[in-house]
């Protein structure tokens, strides 16, 4: 099994930058995909960004291309998410998962093996 713990999560303005981190622990020796995804009040959760397990491949959702950035540092166990220039539609809750996946990377949430608790992003305008 794999644990996640985000953090880096909070109130900001629109136009501010956050960087999320995803802290991995367990069973990290098995390649994963790391993905994040956010879930605003009454919307489904939403795949935001994922990279593949060497780093070589990255998705994003078309609304958040050009202003964030997925990455990974497989020898701390940890993957982040740099927010730049957020809107008040970035506003969600957060989370991070990943999936025992050597190649490539899934967008979709039922595809991934463990979460982590989420963490609150709140953009104001």
């Amino acid at each position: 099994q794999v644990q996640l713990v985000e953090s880096g999560g909070g109130s900001v303005q629109a136009g501010d930058s956050l960087r999320l981190s995803c802290a991995a622990s367990g069973r990290t020796s098995v390649g994963y995909a790391m993905g994040w995804f956010r879930q605003a009040p009454g919307k489904e959760r939403e795949f935001v960004a994922g990279i593949s397990w060497r780093g070589d491949k990255s998705s994003y959702v078309d609304s958040v291309k050009g202003r964030f950035t997925i990455s990974r540092d497989n020898a701390k166990n940890t993957g982040y998410l740099q927010m730049n220039s957020l809107k008040p539609e970035d506003t969600a809750v957060y989370y991070c998962a990943a999936q025992y996946r050597i190649l490539g990377i899934t967008v979709l949430a039922s595809g991934y093996d463990y979460w982590g608790q989420g963490t609150q992003v709140t953009v104001s305008s």
